[in-house]
């Protein structure tokens, strides 16, 4: 156990002083434990100094350390920057050494001197002593007292701590449950006891007053401490918030009108946007407690006169206040606000681009914004917010803008950019993380236009070649006929696949289906829809466009899979080592069993007759694996191994029509019309 008083310490220290004709050698010795409880005392620093005094004459002690060297020994505990927390033990003033038990240093020894320079002393009622001597009285006190265990912890930290240290002090020793419950009812207590001052900001400290401060005080303590507009603000924005129920609502209020204006007219030039958002937040405070305007008060309207550049000054404001200040706009210039705001657009952030679009729709004039906006994508004029803001906010209300050159004016606002340096890839990231951008905007474009935006995509610098490829392949998607083009000298043999004539037929069958009924049948569909006109709710158009995406896209698959694709009978198939078109014996090697297996084509797969295709992992296993070697599978975490017990040729129908053209050139068919 701990020393508890200063008492107890000077006790020993009286204990271990040198008695007339006693040793220096018998100078050592422990404090005692006690458990008694703790007192404040006045040292008899008489003492202590006179033994310090004598280590001074003997050259073992620095005179001017005599003073902390008696308070921190008359304290008894003590605080180390590293090893944090310690208790006083033993002082041995034979060899000027002192030993403190610290956490993670248990009966460390120090020159006494050297203590006295590193170590600060703690009294017995600082929050570590009191942990490290009467935890169950604090636990008790945190449990009945909220308020006196957090002056506890404010008086240890010279009157004032924050949040974060409060917390560290208390948790996990004092307050073993849920801190989040127990600071919420203590912070209620505290708003309403006059003798604690909360912060505006959590990372500033609590202050606790030994004089109750006045409810008046208590509101306006925190502005007139506040250093700076922005501080000011965040203080009577509180005000604000806890003002109602306040006798003298109207004097506070109108004392935090007159230190607001002084603000305002001090920065007024300097910080534009402050003093916007200082104007809108006294606007609102005098409209809620019905205050009179004061003669020579600056108002919204002398910020935008002075202001060279609107959008920066309103882009300035926090997000909450960005309406505000634009309402405030449009209430004072009603005759040309909406100029104003689309001039503005193209230079505003993503956040206020999307307020002035509202604004502008909002009040009716839609068209003029699409207008204004077509203009700067057809002359790739557009900001990457800008394009960002339309990306996001596509729709069929748009569908006369939105095309292929759109994307190639993302592209262009993108490569602009790269030479601001303060400016993110906001917009990059979201055309690589929306997957169906790239084919909306490309959905009902002619070949040509797609081929134009696929040669742009490759000439440019805004993309890496891992997302050009993305990209690209997401186009093809959408326009296989364009595979060759993006290929450039690729061969045909690193796309074949080898497929049966059945299967190949079933795909053909398919894609006739898709390309004669299904298309224009929600071609149909979509034109019916559109008669319906608004088709911002028109959820029948939308179901039939989602529908559109998902056959066109299938579409291209099938034109790829055609094109690609060489039907056979498997008569030529190799024996010599496993190949397309084997019928193979073999042994799995895990339970010993005879196992048949056939080898077939890419769309041939049947697993429940033991056929494979050869793309499958399997079937890439068994690819070129001879007569007697094994070939290992892995499926998960499981791998299997079988040997080829003996390879035949496995022959299947052939066409089932004869037919003098080339049955892969179906792909190459004119597509089917596509409504818009």
């Amino acid at each position: 156990m701990m020393p508890t008083s200063a008492r107890q310490a000077e006790k020993y220290l009286m204990k271990t002083m040198t008695e007339e004709g006693m040793s220096t050698t018998d100078q050592v010795s422990e404090i005692p434990e006690t458990t008694e409880p703790t007192e404040s005392v006045e040292p008899r620093t008489d003492q202590l100094q006179g033994e310090f005094k004598r280590l001074v004459l003997d050259g073992k002690l620095d005179p001017k350390i005599t003073d902390a060297l008696t308070e921190l020994v008359t304290a008894g505990f003590c605080i180390h920057r590293s090893w944090g927390f310690g208790k006083i033990t033993t002082v041995d003033t034979l060899m000027a050494k002192i030993t403190i038990d610290f956490q993670a240093k248990p009966e460390h020894s120090m020159d006494l001197g050297f203590a006295a320079k590193i170590l600060k002393p703690l009294n017995s009622q600082h929050i570590l002593a009191r942990k490290a001597t009467d935890l169950a009285g604090l636990k008790r006190m945190g449990a009945l007292d909220h308020l006196e265990l957090i002056k506890l912890v404010l008086t240890s930290f010279d009157g004032q701590a924050t949040v974060a240290q409060i917390q560290e002090s208390l948790v996990p020793d004092v307050i073993e449950d849920d801190w989040k419950k127990w600071w919420a009812d203590a912070k209620k207590e505290m708003k309403s006891d006059g003798h604690f001052q909360l912060p505006v900001k959590k990372t500033e400290p609590i202050i606790y007053h030994v004089q109750e401060l006045s409810a008046q005080d208590q509101l306006l303590c925190n502005l007139r401490d506040a250093k700076g507009l922005k501080a000011q603000i965040a203080a009577v924005t509180e005000i604000h918030k806890g003002i109602d129920g306040v006798e003298n609502k109207v004097d506070i209020l109108g004392e935090v009108i007159k230190i607001l204006n002084l603000a305002i007219k001090n920065h007024m030039n300097l910080k534009p946007s402050l003093s916007l958002e200082a104007i809108l937040l006294r606007d609102a405070i005098r409209s809620n407690a019905d205050i009179a305007v004061e003669e020579g008060e600056l108002e919204a309207l002398s910020v935008f006169e002075k202001a060279d550049d609107l959008s920066e000054v309103i882009e300035g404001l926090s997000a909450a206040k960005q309406k505000l200040a634009l309402d405030a706009f449009r209430l004072s210039h009603t005759d040309s606000w909406v100029g104003k705001y689309l001039e503005i657009l193209n230079s505003s952030g993503f956040r206020l681009a999307g307020e002035l679009a509202s604004m502008l729709i909002d009040a009716g004039h839609f068209d003029r914004f699409k207008d204004h906006l077509a203009k700067l994508v057809s002359k790739h004029e557009a900001s990457t917010d800008l394009m960002l803001w339309l990306g996001k906010n596509r729709s069929d209300s748009f569908a006369d803008i939105l095309g292929p050159e759109v994307f190639r004016a993302m592209m262009a606002a993108i490569e602009q950019d790269r030479f601001n340096e303060k400016k993110t890839s906001k917009l990059g990231d979201f055309i690589m993380a929306d997957q169906e951008l790239v084919t909306d905007l490309i959905g009902s474009a002619d070949v040509e236009e797609v081929e134009d935006l696929v040669r742009a995509l490759q000439a440019t610098i805004c993309f890496d070649d891992m997302d050009k490829r993305s990209l690209l392949g997401r186009i093809v998607k959408a326009y296989p006929s364009i595979q060759s083009m993006i290929s450039g000298d690729q061969t045909k043999e690193d796309n074949l696949l080898i497929v049966s004539w059945a299967s190949l037929e079933r795909r053909k069958i398919e894609y006739e289906e898709l390309v004669k009924k299904k298309i224009p049948a929600n071609s149909k569909e979509i034109a019916i829809a559109r008669s319906y006109g608004d088709l911002r709710e028109n959820h029948e158009f939308k179901a039939a466009k989602e529908m559109q995406k998902v056959l066109m896209a299938r579409k291209g698959e099938l034109e790829i899979d055609l094109t690609n694709a060489r039907g056979t009978d498997f008569s030529d198939a190799s024996i010599d080592q496993v190949s397309v078109g084997n019928k193979l014996v073999v042994t799995n090697l895990e339970s010993n069993q005879e196992e048949t297996f056939i080898l077939l084509g890419a769309w041939d797969g049947d697993p429940d007759n033991q056929i494979l295709s050869y793309l499958t992992p399997l079937g890439q296993a068994f690819l070129g694996k001879k007569q007697g070697e094994e070939a290992v599978f892995q499926i998960d975490n499981d791998t299997r191994r079988y040997r080829v017990n003996s390879i035949e040729r496995h022959t299947v129908a052939g066409p089932t029509v004869n037919d003098d053209d080339e049955s892969d050139d179906v792909a190459a068919e004119e597509p089917t019309a596509v409504a818009e």
